[in-house]
């Protein structure tokens, strides 16, 4: 492609609502433009990245045994409200009615529509089993949609689903998908972990995500510096104290005054005391009640397990007028003795002896607080795991925090949808059973900015060679006759060798041309002058190569061979 001809409409200036590299690089680079809030529409270089990954996807999945399948995106409200889904996705369906006043929606995920296919079309286990996908955008209202194509209203996905007679069958079919996974996140070049997850509003007994390793990440995993073991932080087990109150000598329960002094840190430094001495502790709205989380000073509430032990779906942190209503006190000043309502507590914080906590006053806190005399509830797994953490796998391991972006989940459903809407086979002795499912799904579209937010520097993008929107990016230098038809050359000679070239063709300055090549990021760049072609040389400089002395010269007779091989051999 010639960039005179191309539509590649760089800019200089960050979009002023970009909150991430991937989105500033994205819109600089002229990939993507935002039409509205979480809607964003692809530029051809986009659109060749998407192309890419969609295509890997497609490649192992056919490889994997699963069949392509397209189904509609707009969906009757009947086969969610079949389910129960319809209410459990609230605000984040996006509804519709027709001019009959029928209701629908978009589809989130498509769950229910593809159990409908296996009860209509799975009728005996020698059906089985059946792995069904499909590439199709997706349509969620985020309520605040953000970081350009990491969370959009609008997204391409792949989600596969798989049909087997037993658990054992699903099991199968999961580790198949497992092993297809991990070949199309290592054909994009991509530092990743499999962790252990929540399954959340999808549901099912097993659970899998894949994330992709980056500082920006909003996602919180960790991972044993010994063995395999890697976890969302949400579900990641902690090993129980060893040392509990029981153990320690009580001493009475005093009140101290903390004037102007109300976070762990403040009071800490007032008080001279460590802050694993610490109980802290937050109000939470479960359900129609406020509830308090104890956990030690220097823990974290895990806010998905204390969900789990309220018996609601979700937990939210408590107002001021909340806390204020249910303490007595203001924000900063909350602790279990004599709190009213019910207590969660980690089990770190139900160890410690004589601890310090609010006293749910204003400016004062207890000192000498232990659990059974002065306060007490229910006592479970409530905080987040993080570094330092001793492996709950192996006996050797301390666990390590990661920042991730999650780019694939993996789930096995059981009978969750089939039973509910009866996908029913006969099995061997003809006796009808409930198809046992899977579900997997790949975010496609934010794994174009995924990839960016791992790979870039403060240039532009780093592409890997499986996902560039072509292989080489020629510079040509001058206006000379030589240049253009040693450049006409190489370029024809390297299309026809199945190597993807942009040439910068532009009359443009050459400091121009190479921030724009840096800014876009194709693998590798090639560049073409009059001074070069002099010596018989052209310049071929990697991207992942920062320094520019070390460019190197190539023979101009032997580009074509030295940037195929080095394409193929970076293509998997």
């Amino acid at each position: 492609m010639l960039f005179s001809r191309a539509l590649i409409p760089t800019v200089k200036e960050a979009p002023a609502d970009a909150s991430n590299v991937s989105h500033t690089l994205l819109v600089r680079a002229g990939f993507v433009r935002k039409v509205g809030a979480g809607i964003y529409e692809y530029l051809p270089l986009g659109l060749r990245v998407l192309r890419k990954i969609e295509g890997i996807v497609r490649q192992e999945m056919d490889r994997s045994g699963a069949q392509e399948i397209l189904m509609p995106a707009i969906l009757p409200a009947e086969y969610f409200k079949e389910t129960g889904r319809w209410d459990v996705y609230g605000d984040t369906l996006m509804r519709l009615k027709d001019r009959k006043g029928g209701e629908f929606h978009l589809g989130p995920t498509h769950e229910e529509i593809v159990t409908d296919i296996a009860r209509r079309e799975i009728k005996s286990w020698r059906d089985l089993p059946k792995n069904l996908y499909q590439v199709q955008s997706k349509y969620r209202d985020e309520p605040r949609p953000r970081g350009g194509l990491l969370r959009c209203r609008e997204f391409v996905m792949k989600d596969a689903y798989s049909f087997d007679a037993t658990e054992e069958g699903a099991l199968e079919s999961y580790e198949t998908m497992r092993q297809a996974y991990c070949r199309i996140f290592d054909r994009m070049g991509l530092v990743y972990r499999m962790v252990a997850a929540d399954p959340g509003a999808i549901g099912g007994s097993r659970s899998a995500e894949f994330q992709v390793l980056a500082d920006s990440g909003e996602d919180a995993i960790v991972a044993c510096d010994t063995c395999d073991y890697a976890a969302n932080v949400e579900i990641a087990t902690v090993k129980a104290p060893l040392a509990s109150a029981a153990d320690e000598t009580h001493e009475l329960m005093e009140k101290v005054p903390t004037p102007g002094h109300k976070t762990i840190e403040e009071v800490s430094s007032f008080m001279k005391a460590p802050k694993e001495q610490f109980l802290k502790s937050l109000l939470y709205v479960a359900g129609d009640a406020v509830v308090m989380a104890v956990v030690r000073g220097d823990h974290d509430v895990n806010e998905v397990r204390l969900a789990r032990a309220a018996g609601v779906d979700e937990v939210f942190l408590a107002g001021e007028a909340e806390i204020e209503k249910a303490t007595g006190a203001k924000v900063g000043f909350a602790g279990p003795v004599s709190f009213k309502g019910k207590i969660y507590a980690d089990r770190a914080a139900a160890a410690v002896a004589n601890a310090i906590t609010g006293a749910n006053e204003d400016d004062h806190h207890f000192k000498g607080v232990n659990r059974g005399r002065d306060w007490d509830g229910e006592i479970g797994d409530l905080r987040l795991a993080t570094t330092g953490d001793p492996c709950p796998s192996c006996e050797a391991g301390k666990l390590k925090t990661y920042r991730g972006i999650e780019a694939g989940h993996i789930f096995v459903l059981g009978t969750r949808y089939s039973a509910q809407m009866g996908a029913m086979f006969s099995d061997e002795q003809q006796t009808k059973k409930a198809l046992v499912m899977g579900c997997y799904g790949i975010g496609v579209s934010r794994l174009v900015a995924t990839t960016i937010e791992q790979q870039h520097d403060d240039d532009g993008m780093k592409w890997p060679m499986n996902l560039a929107p072509y292989h080489v990016h020629m510079v040509t230098i001058g206006k000379d006759d030589a240049v253009s038809a040693a450049a006409k050359k190489i370029y024809d000679e390297l299309w026809a060798a199945g190597v993807e070239v942009l040439w910068d063709d532009r009359d443009e300055r050459p400091g121009v041309k190479f921030k724009d090549a840096d800014l876009i990021g194709l693998p590798l760049r090639l560049t073409v002058g009059g001074k070069g072609l002099a010596g018989g040389n052209v310049e071929l400089k990697p991207r992942t190569e920062t320094d520019p002395k070390k460019a190197e010269l190539v023979p101009v007779e032997d580009a074509v061979r030295v940037l195929t091989e080095r394409v193929k051999a970076a293509r998997v």
